[in-house]
């Protein structure tokens, strides 16, 4: 029996919040309570208290979540610009945080690892100002003095990250952080098309089950804003979704077979609405055997069981991932530089 086997090692890996409350019954937050829709993305801004931090595994701060259909079409992309600007220059008026208010930009991330250059990528187009104040060149009103660093990894420098980035905010001395990180997902949906945003601060390599020393307000004295986008999934999940997938198209399938009225939906919507699935549980079974009727907490747990001895519990990534992680640096560059810089 599936309750049999020992699946507590089983740790779901996801670093954006909205899945950790999809995951926690017990928590009293109802994601759809905190969200809104504009121009077909949605936003959603949950506040963890102290209380929540017990329940969920998070600190308490605010978390704001930007979920979109698509960065590769241009006009997708400036709505998703606009809005992510929009909300991250709201996000810094809630911190309370000056417009003169100095500003380090952070890229975390491995260049050479394409899934993880999102953070050095989206650095090479932040609009950097610092050199000018230090330097007292006439700077217009509506720039700010902004600096920005590519710490690299610990692979590659042999030197604990945040041990670099808390040594360069002590000789550079901002008034805040800004770091931008690749994050990973439990769902298949949002990986590339998810902007997370929090002033809790960032554990580098947390989403892949590498955690480095958390870079965070307690441990820099200053405000530590992160952003991040999740580029991997792991094959859990994976395998876990399309099983869902299936199950729901099949159901879609069975219910509309002899009508024409949506028969123009496309399978997206089908695959995706678990609404859609009116299977009962015999019919489940029929179709999936034991992993028909178990729910998909069990049955993630069990996937995880069978790959991970064999070393197949993967990371992965979509194979266009050069070309998004060009468009989702070039949003969040130019979204960053229009939120730090009123004149932009």
């Amino acid at each position: 029996m599936a309750h049999e086997i020992n699946l507590d090692d089983y740790k779901i890996r996801t670093d954006l919040l909205i899945e950790t409350i999809e995951n926690a019954k017990e928590l009293d937050i109802k994601i759809e309570d905190n969200q809104r829709t504009e121009d077909d993305i949605t936003i959603t801004i949950v506040d963890i208290t102290k209380k929540h931090e017990s329940i969920i595994n998070r600190k308490a701060g605010r978390y704001i979540t930007i979920e979109f259909a698509d960065v590769t079409d241009f006009n997708n992309q400036e709505k998703v610009l606009k809005i992510f600007a929009d909300e991250l220059g709201s996000f810094l008026e809630y911190l309370n945080i000056p417009t003169d208010y100095t500003c380090l930009v952070i890229g975390l991330g491995n260049d050479k690892s394409t899934p993880d250059s999102l953070g050095p990528a989206v650095i090479n187009d932040i609009l950097v100002t610092k050199h000018l104040f230090t330097l007292g060149e006439a700077v217009q009103p509506g720039f700010r003095n902004v600096s920005a660093l590519t710490p690299g990894v610990m692979g590659t420098t042999g030197i604990e990250t945040s041990k670099i980035i808390t040594g360069v905010a002590r000789e550079v001395q901002p008034d805040f952080l800004l770091i931008i990180d690749a994050l990973a997902s439990q769902s298949i949906t949002r990986v590339n098309r998810t902007i997370q945003m929090t002033d809790t601060g960032v554990n580098p390599g947390s989403g892949v089950g590498n955690n480095r020393l958390e870079l965070s307000q307690e441990l820099l004295g200053i405000p530590v804003i992160a952003v991040g986008v999740p580029t991997v999934v792991d094959a859990v999940t994976i395998v876990s979704e399309t099983i869902n997938f299936i199950t729901n198209y099949v159901s879609y399938q069975k219910e509309n077979l002899e009508s024409g009225t949506e028969k123009m939906i496309t399978p997206d919507v089908i695959v995706n609405d678990d609404q859609k699935n009116n299977m009962d549980a015999q019919d489940q079974n029929k179709l999936m055997g034991l992993l028909g009727n178990l729910s998909e907490e069990e049955r993630k747990r069990l996937i995880y069981e069978v790959l991970s001895p064999l070393g197949y519990n993967l990371m992965v990534t979509p194979k266009e991932i050069d070309f998004l992680i060009l468009k989702l640096s070039l949003v969040l560059a130019e979204g960053i530089n229009k939120a730090l810089h009123k004149q932009v």
